[in-house]
């Protein structure tokens, strides 16, 4: 299957699904954030990482189409659910493009939910679940379970912190094996929308702690072309405080930009 006619699947599908189960969480740039869908709010985007080097070790770029839905109807408790089409290359025959679909779930509360001020927004929930695992080869079932809290601050933004544990034989890698508890870590992140310059206009950076394939510090700006449309650009930088267990690879890769389309439905 092509790249047109996957986008035009995820069309068809986001079209035809509003309301149903269907994706990535809602996101800060690289880690989930505490926004969760609401009844009848579907998303739908296109996620594009790519290295700035081109050596063998910079790892490899990823393309990921998404759709995600929330399916309670309640202002004060939500829950999202979506899948992923991810793939280093369409041409590949290795077990995860072979397997590029996986499955995320989010659950949460926002900002002075029930009538209470000040209350932060809480979220748990689980992305990275996969559909391949081979003992001998290897498993795109990641199984990362989080949680985060959040609080927006007048003037500063808003601040998130939270965990995560995933599968030790999915995250593991040759030099941090599955004994090196690589599959649990922090996340945390910053981001503001900016009026001072443009209504359309927001920032923000985001951390996961780890020395596995997901660990990064991120930056990133996104621009709001109207209410449905929204395209983000950043850079992700893995593992920056990486500390291996013996020689080898950087997890993750070499640096990386994004660029991240998301379209909003209705």
């Amino acid at each position: 299957m092509n790249i047109k006619s996957i986008l035009a699947v995820i069309c068809a599908i986001t079209i035809f699904t509003a309301g149903s189960a269907l994706a990535g969480p809602s996101a800060q740039i690289m880690i989930p954030s505490t926004d969760i869908k609401v009844l009848k709010e579907v998303a739908g985007g296109f996620t594009y990482i790519g290295r700035f080097g081109s050596k063998a070790d910079a790892g490899a770029s990823s393309y990921d189409i998404w759709v995600t839905t929330g399916i309670l109807p309640f202002e004060n408790l939500k829950l999202e659910v979506g899948f992923d089409y991810v793939t280093s290359n369409l041409q590949n025959d290795n077990f995860s493009d072979n397997h590029p679909f996986s499955f995320n779930t989010k659950l949460g509360t926002p900002e002075d939910a029930f009538g209470i001020k000040g209350l932060p927004a809480f979220a748990v929930g689980m992305y990275g679940l996969g559909t391949y695992d081979k003992a001998e080869i290897g498993s795109t079932r990641q199984n990362i379970v989080y949680g985060l809290v959040a609080k927006t601050l007048p003037v500063v933004g808003r601040f998130s912190a939270g965990g995560y544990h995933g599968s030790r034989r999915a995250l593991a890698t040759a030099f941090n094996p599955s004994n090196t508890n690589m599959n649990s870590g922090l996340m945390a992140s910053w981001d503001r929308s900016m009026p001072e310059i443009s209504e359309k206009l927001w920032l923000g950076v985001d951390y996961m702690s780890g020395n596995n394939a997901n660990g990064e510090i991120s930056l990133g700006a996104s621009w709001a072309f109207s209410k449905q449309v929204t395209l983000l650009v950043g850079a992700v930088f893995f593992n920056p405080f990486y500390n291996p267990s013996g020689a080898g690879d950087l997890p993750g890769g070499k640096p990386a930009f994004t660029t991240q389309l998301t379209i909003n439905l209705p």
